[in-house]
């Protein structure tokens, strides 16, 4: 049985790919059609073509391998200097740039003189090109507000789940009182497991981030109303200065730091809460700023990845996992022992991730990404604005060709780091129970 809800969970994330792959391109697709670019094909997946349709000028289909997609339109790159679409060269470099003119017109046919990518205004090259990854960051919020205002998240509440007894520095990393130690400010005030707490100093907190602010900045007396048994009760109590868990701008605990604040000695239970549009927008504004710097911080993974993947490193949690390793955390999320929307929430935020993380490395203005052809379209227009402004003569299309070495060189290091993730998902793969 396990084995089957592992294969489940693995093809309804393949499932989830192509659809996410589909929905990217269509954005390009859409996009190209109505600035009446020709594109005459639209494919997901790479490789052998197991299924295909021919509709007007574009031929639709689906490739054998689920690791992608693409668009194909005409006149991605203008003509070179001399006019020609190819002048064969013996130099490596202009070989390159030569062969990717050279395929931007292979399929040119008498009328698509007004329909090449290349003769549209910078700005229209830019939503074509942008259209791709806005779909995927559109298909991620959808998602994560779906499932954050539905089924909602685990949350800390100001129920009581459990008293400590003794205060102890949460930088001991220990719950077993010791000789000496002082009872906790909970434990002396007569706080039990599964009290409500309602007040904190007379002020009504309804949520557990509040009540933690209260507490954290309150050294010394204080009252505390709870509800217990359906009455409520106003304990006394007299916090005492510990070195608890430090907490940045955002409220979130930050591992391993630890300041000096007020302590009362209890544990909050958790249970899973929808949220409102507001905090949902807000969580979601988080997520996006964690992908960002997760982005930014991918060259200084590869070492923990070599180690996990060639030696006994520890693959840690925020390890970057690729197609293959969530494809596995997928397979993994079906086995769990949990109720059937706990899963299908949990899988439908692997695919919020997954869509997040196409939008924004495909974000990146590097070629042969959709940002490098952002960044050149861009570019072209900065600089035709320029002339135009100085009375200097037009510079004409931005010839994004020229930039086919550096996009080798950056294709080159994205499929290296790609086949170190791989690897590393295979030997050594991030796991979630």
């Amino acid at each position: 049985m396990t084995i089957l809800l592992t294969v489940l969970g693995i093809l309804l994330f393949a499932v989830g790919l192509l659809i996410s792959i589909a929905w990217h391109e269509l954005g390009h697709l859409s996009t190209a059609k109505l600035f009446g670019i020709r594109v005459p094909q639209y494919m997901v997946g790479f490789g052998p073509t197991i299924w295909s349709r021919q509709k007007g000028d574009t031929e639709y289909g689906i490739k054998a391998i689920p690791m992608g997609g693409y668009i194909r339109m005409i006149g991605m790159f203008p003509p070179g200097e001399d006019g020609r679409l190819e002048a064969r060269s013996t130099s490596p470099w202009r070989g390159m740039i030569e062969d990717a003119r050279s395929a931007a017109f292979e399929e040119l046919k008498p009328g698509d003189e007004d329909r090449l990518f290349y003769t549209r205004k910078p700005w229209k090259r830019v939503i074509v090109m942008f259209a791709g990854p806005f779909m995927n960051l559109v298909l991620a919020v959808a998602i994560f507000l779906g499932v954050a205002m539905t089924f909602g998240f685990s949350t800390q509440t100001t129920e009581v789940a459990g008293v400590q007894k003794c205060v102890i520095s949460q930088a001991e990393n220990r719950d077993i009182c010791k000789p000496g130690d002082k009872v906790s400010p909970a434990q002396a005030a007569g706080l039990q497991r599964g009290d409500k707490i309602i007040a904190f100093n007379g002020q009504p907190v309804a949520d557990w981030t509040t009540l933690s602010n209260h507490i954290r900045d309150t050294i010394g007396p204080a009252t505390i109303t709870v509800e217990r048994d359906g009455t409520q009760q106003v304990l006394n109590a007299t916090l005492a200065k510990n070195m608890v868990a430090k907490k940045n701008a955002d409220g979130e605990v930050v591992a391993g730091q630890y300041v000096p604040a007020g302590y009362l000695g209890f544990a909050a239970r958790t249970e899973i809460l929808p949220l409102s549009f507001t905090d949902s927008v807000d969580r979601m504004g988080d997520m996006i700023e964690n992908g960002v710097e997760s982005i930014v911080a991918l060259p200084s993974k590869v070492p923990d990845l070599w180690n996990a993947a060639f030696s006994d490193g520890e693959r840690k949690d925020d390890s970057p996992v690729g197609v293959v390793g969530a494809a596995r955390i997928s397979g993994e999320v079906m086995t769990l022992d949990a109720p059937a929307q706990n899963l299908i929430a949990m899988f439908m935020m692997l695919l919020a991730g997954f869509n997040l993380s196409l939008f924004l490395f495909n974000m990146l203005p590097l070629l042969p990404l959709d940002g490098g052809h952002i960044a050149g379209a861009l570019w072209e227009s900065v600089r035709r604005n320029l002339a135009r402004l100085f009375k200097r003569p037009d510079p004409g299309p931005f010839d994004v060709a020229k930039l086919m070495p550096v996009a080798y060189v950056v294709a080159g290091i994205f499929i290296c780091f790609t086949l170190l993730v791989l690897v590393a998902d295979i030997v050594n793969p991030v796991k979630i129970s």
